[in-house]
């Protein structure tokens, strides 16, 4: 006979929906054996969408430089301890040029909120590397902008943008973030971006300070009226000279039992194993893969910088040369039994009851 939460699986993969309460009770009282019935059914969900294929992302951090002050973050303003970078064009042109000898398809432009890129900047950056690789696709991480800058941006060329939400509580993100920012133009550049035309990546981090399970459902709640084209998760992981340096990290059980359950919402989503499931698990992103996720997104950074876009401590493949991590992350994904795509891996919609 099947358990209460085997039959909240089964009406999750049907419906793409639970009430609240049953979310609480599927993330709260999840056994290990339940939990991979959840993951061979996220699996499967995502087998029927997108295949065995597994998307390559290109992540070049080009500015650790940043005018916010959010709490958890490592290259927050006020963190004096760490050393200061930019990048100029010629250099994040090159990591593209390299990236597509290596068979990347997406590269993925991060850094702070630095006024130093401006928006004529950045333009000029997406039609450069547009023109060089007409084949692949632009996705900018830059924060929170204009409506006119994203327009900008989008008419330049860029085909992606990833905003994480953080938290869709507002009570969670003021104790997150500085008064200065606010969670409702958040989620207002959120819907401003997905108006535009943008491919848009929000999300979450799963065991930020003060964070309950009704927030976590209340992140599910947003995220499903939303519908994003990709949901960044990772566990938090404190940076030692930020507020919360003292904090304990994330679950890594928590954030795959989450990655599956966004799989089972909303089956044709891009769901990324992130760094950060790697850098608190040796296996972290293997095991997100089997539990629904299909992106994984190697840096494509000069290892002269990589140690310096700290985020969090501990973060791996600081070292690494481009090719390295290219040729590791392939070999870890055939392991679980998928394989790399050398495609731009495009939000593929499909039909939801």
């Amino acid at each position: 006979m099947a358990t209460k939460n085997e039959e909240r699986i089964k009406r999750l993969t049907e419906t793409h929906n639970l009430p609240r309460e049953d979310f609480k009770q599927l993330l709260s009282t999840l056994t290990d054996d339940e939990a991979e019935i959840l993951y061979a059914a996220a699996r499967r969900v995502r087998e029927a969408v997108y295949g065995k294929a597994v998307y390559l992302r290109g992540l070049i951090e080009f500015t650790n430089v940043c005018k916010n002050n959010c709490y958890y973050c490592g290259i927050r303003r006020d963190n004096a301890r760490i050393s200061r970078y930019r990048l100029d064009d010629e250099t994040i042109l090159d990591c593209c040029d390299q990236g597509y000898d290596l068979d990347f398809r997406t590269f993925v432009l991060q850094g702070g909120e630095d006024p130093a890129y401006s928006d004529a900047r950045i333009c000029n950056l997406v039609r450069e590397i547009k023109a060089r690789h007409p084949d692949c696709a632009v996705t900018l991480s830059i924060g929170e902008k204009s409506e006119a800058s994203y327009r900008a941006y989008f008419e330049a060329g860029a085909d992606r943008y990833l905003l994480r939400h953080e938290t869709a509580n507002p009570e969670h993100y003021r104790m997150l973030h500085p008064p200065e920012l606010s969670g409702e133009n958040r989620k207002r550049c959120l819907k401003t971006l997905k108006a535009i035309g943008y491919q848009v990546g929000a999300g979450m981090m799963v065991g930020s300070p003060g964070q309950t399970l009704d927030y976590l459902v209340d992140d599910l709640m947003f995220m499903r009226e939303l519908q994003p084209e990709m949901i960044g998760i990772g566990p938090f992981i404190p940076q030692k000279d930020t507020p919360f340096g003292t904090q304990a990290q994330g679950s890594l059980e928590m954030t795959l039992h989450l990655l599956a359950i966004i799989r089972l919402m909303q089956p044709d989503v891009l769901l990324p194993a992130t760094t950060a499931l790697g850098t608190i698990d040796p296996i972290g992103r293997e095991k997100g893969i089997l539990a629904g996720a299909n992106v994984v997104m190697p840096n494509l950074s000069p290892t002269s910088v990589r140690g310096k876009y700290l985020l969090y401590d501990g973060k791996i493949c600081t070292g690494d040369e481009a090719a390295e991590c290219r040729r590791c992350m392939a070999l870890r994904i055939e392991r679980t039994g998928y394989y790399v795509a050398v495609d731009r891996g495009d939000h593929i919609a499909v039909q939801q009851s």
